[in-house]
C-alpha cells in the first residue's frame, strides 16, 4: 500500500513565496486555546511558502455580510516553519469579524488576505537581550518571536512576562515551559489578577507595576522591551518605565491605532498647494468615475465620498488593507509601514494616507 504525500512535500525547494496579490489562504486547522481564544492555521491555496518577520501581522477579508470586513491579526506562527501561518484571536463581546471566524471558519475554507506586514519585530529593533511583556492575546507576536528564537537562535537572552486575568487565560503556558527547557536563557514570568481556588495558582498575583517588574526581570533597565496588549495595559507599562528612567528608545509596542489626523493648519497648507497647481482630479479607472478632490482629503476619503469602494481597516497607514495601484499622477503618502518599498516602486499606494498632488488615476 502506498500513501500519497501531502502536496506541500513535493519539490519544496522549487516553491515560490506566498504573494497576497496572487494567492489566498486556505484554513487547515482550528484549535480552541481557551473559552474565548482560538488558533486558525492556514496554508496557501497554491503551492507556496510564507516569508515574513516574527511578530508581523496579516489582514483578513471576512465575508461577514453583504460587504466583507477587514480585520488585522498578528501571526502567532514562526517563519522558521514556512509552509503555514497561524493567527490566535480572542473574541470580544462586540466582536464582528472574530465572532464570524469562531462560528463559521472551518478547514477547507479560503480567505483573501493582505500582508504580512509590520514593524513590531526584534529583527527591526535588535537588542543584546529582550524583555517581552504581554497581556491576554497580546502574547501572539511574542510567541511568534520566541518560537523563531527556539528554532534558530536558542541562546537568545529573553525574559518573557505574560499577564492575564485568571490562570486559565494564560495562553501558551505549557509550550513556553517546554521552550524554556530548550532555551537556557529564556526566563518566564506569569502574573494573574485573580484566581479560582480550584486552579491552585501559586504564582504572582495582581497587575504589573514598579514593584513586581523587578521581581520578574531584575535587569529590565538593560533590556530591549517589546510590549503588546490592550491599550490601557500598554499605557501603564509605558508610563511605569518612563517613571523609572528607562531608555524609551528601547521600548516598542504593537498598536493598530489609526494615525492622528493632520492638523487644520497642515491641511490648509496642503489645500493651498493644490490650489496653486490647479484643482486635482481623481480618476477611478475601474469604477469609471472622474471626480474633483477636496483639498486635503485622502484618496480613500475621496473614494468614499463618491461611492467608490476601497477596503480599509486601520486607516492609519499600518495594515496595508487599502493598497491600490496608482496608474498616473503624484501623491503625498505618509504611511506607517503598511506598504513595502518594492510595492511603491510598482506604483502602489495606501489610499488612507495618500493625498493627490494634481491629477491622479487610481485603479479602483
Amino acid at each position: 500500500m502506498t500513501m500519497e504525500m501531502p502536496r506541500s512535500f513535493h519539490h519544496f525547494d522549487e516553491l515560490s513565496p506566498w504573494i497576497d496579490r496572487q494567492h489566498m489562504l486556505e484554513c487547515i486547522s482550528v484549535v480552541a486555546e481557551t473559552a474565548d481564544v482560538m488558533t486558525f492555521t492556514f496554508r496557501s491555496d497554491k503551492p507556496a511558502w510564507f516569508r515574513y518577520l516574527p511578530g508581523q501581522f496579516v489582514t483578513l477579508e471576512l465575508p461577514v455580510g453583504e460587504e466583507p470586513v477587514m480585520r488585522t491579526y498578528t501571526l502567532s506562527s514562526s517563519p522558521s516553519r514556512p509552509l503555514s501561518v497561524s493567527i490566535t484571536a480572542k473574541t470580544q463581546r462586540d466582536s464582528i469579524g472574530t465572532r464570524w471566524m469562531f462560528d463559521n471558519l472551518k478547514p477547507g475554507m479560503v480567505l483573501k488576505a493582505l500582508g504580512p506586514l509590520g514593524d513590531f519585530s526584534f529583527v527591526r529593533h535588535p537588542g543584546e537581550k529582550y524583555l517581552f511583556i504581554s497581556a491576554g492575546s497580546g502574547i501572539t507576536p511574542m510567541i511568534s518571536m520566541t518560537r523563531w528564537m527556539a528554532d534558530c537562535a536558542p541562546d537568545t537572552d529573553v525574559t518573557f512576562i505574560s499577564c492575564a486575568r485568571r490562570p486559565e487565560d494564560l495562553l501558551f503556558k505549557p509550550e513556553l515551559e517546554i521552550l524554556a527547557r530548550q532555551m537556557p536563557r529564556l526566563n518566564l514570568g506569569f502574573l494573574v489578577e485573580g484566581h479560582d481556588a480550584r486552579h491552585g495558582w501559586h504564582g504572582l498575583r495582581g497587575r504589573i507595576d514598579a514593584t513586581k517588574l523587578p521581581l520578574l526581570a531584575p535587569d529590565f533597565l538593560e533590556r530591549t522591551v517589546f510590549c503588546c496588549g490592550p491599550e490601557p495595559f500598554m499605557r501603564g507599562v509605558r508610563e511605569m518605565l518612563q517613571a523609572v528612567g528607562f531608555d524609551m528608545a528601547r521600548y516598542h509596542q504593537e498598536s493598530f491605532q489609526p494615525a492622528a489626523a493632520p492638523a487644520a493648519e497642515e491641511l490648509a497648507i496642503r489645500a493651498g498647494a493644490v490650489s496653486a497647481a490647479g484643482t486635482a482630479k481623481v480618476t477611478f479607472t475601474m469604477s469609471g468615475k472622474e471626480v474633483t478632490a477636496v483639498p486635503g482629503q485622502t484618496i480613500l476619503q475621496t473614494a468614499r465620498a463618491n461611492g467608490v469602494r476601497i477596503g480599509a481597516a486601520c486607516e492609519g497607514g499600518i495594515c496595508g488593507t487599502c493598497r491600490v495601484l496608482k496608474i498616473a499622477g503624484d501623491v503625498e503618502m505618509n504611511h506607517s509601514g503598511g506598504i513595502l518599498d518594492d510595492e511603491i516602486d510598482e506604483g502602489y499606494i495606501l489610499a488612507c494616507c495618500s493625498r493627490p498632488l494634481g491629477d491622479v488615476q487610481i485603479e479602483a
